[in-house]
């Protein structure tokens, strides 16, 4: 059984990884936002008593030099345990980069053998709240998703409201669900982010539809294995290297609808993440004087149900320079 006094340790690594990249906001370099938030959340896991193992992170070990895929992680003493550990130190790099809302930094872990470790490819997604659990089916057309969760959530279509990255791929979703008479709210980078939001009323997404990273649905389907949401995805690979690339990871069937067992199997999940820059759910790093900040995170576990939100100020004389 993993401890759960390591969800306050995942909320530091999320924490430092936000500090650091939301100082490049709006400074139009995506890749030292970016190392700037891999470089905190990797010191700071050498902190917490777990055996891990990245599935899901920055790239493959040619690709990056921390955070990639099959690097350990962690103490790793005799008595830690095994776990699985899916990241995205900066989700949203061109939202940072330009100064624009949505980007979070994010952490998924389970035990061992329990994340699926996702292709680096596409993913076609749809996510939605509890109150949704058990109404959507990827393969349904989008009419008949989008009138189920009309009904499940007692909405008139004309109120229900799709969430979808700005892509060109979207085009012919986006008019479809125009005809149907549903709102759209699109957003730039961070489909993390956005999943999560379609289980928080507050937020007024109500589902999350197109096609966006595998990796990032296989940690949103941890996020929403915590909230009891629902999420299915399906890979979209482009070209014959990616079908034969999920062939040599034992995938198939790449027309399988992966649901939230696929990916994320066994009933103890975690999941952190904090607001780099504002979104609907997360408010990003604010600096104050006398070299002070403010972050807001959330952490889930699935075994528990608990949901914490976490306003934290941080007094950075006093943090180690990661």
């Amino acid at each position: 059984m993993i401890d759960r006094d390591i969800a306050m340790g995942l909320v530091r690594v999320t924490e430092i990884a936000a500090l650091n990249s939301a100082l490049w906001m709006g400074r139009g370099d995506k890749n030292s936002a970016d190392q700037a938030a891999v470089d905190g959340m990797r010191k700071m896991f050498d902190n917490l008593n777990i055996d891990g193992i990245v599935v899901i992170g920055e790239g493959e070990r040619d690709e990056a030099p921390m955070l990639f895929i099959g690097e350990e992680i962690g103490k790793r003493d005799q008595d830690d345990i095994q776990v699985d550990i899916a990241v995205d130190p900066l989700d949203g790099t061109n939202s940072v980069a330009k100064g624009l809302t949505n980007a979070i930094s994010v952490v998924a872990l389970a035990e061992k053998g329990c994340l699926l470790h996702a292709p680096d490819m596409y993913m076609n997604k749809i996510a939605v709240g509890p109150k949704c659990r058990g109404v959507v089916d990827i393969n349904a057309s989008v009419e008949t998703n989008l009138r189920n969760i009309s009904r499940a959530l007692k909405k008139d279509i004309k109120e229900i409201t799709v969430t979808m990255l700005d892509r060109d791929r979207h085009n012919d979703l986006i008019g479809e669900i125009r005809k149907i008479g549903c709102r759209i709210k699109l957003f730039r980078d961070g489909d993390v982010a956005a999943a999560l939001a379609t289980c928080f009323d507050e937020t007024g997404v109500d589902v999350l539809m197109g096609i966006g990273g595998a990796p990032e649905g296989v940690i949103s389907a941890a996020a929403l294995k915590c909230l009891e949401g629902e999420f299915q995805g399906v890979l979209y690979p482009i070209n014959d290297e990616e079908i034969q690339r999920c062939h040599e990871m034992g995938i198939k069937d790449i027309n399988k609808v992966l649901k939230l067992e696929d990916l994320v199997k066994g009933d103890d999940v975690f999941f952190a993440a904090t607001g780099v820059s504002d979104g609907e759910l997360l408010k990003g790093v604010l600096y104050l004087e006398n070299n002070r900040a403010v972050t807001h995170s959330v952490v889930m576990r699935s075994k528990t149900g608990t949901i914490r939100f976490i306003d934290a100020t941080h007094n950075l004389y006093k943090k180690p320079k990661y």
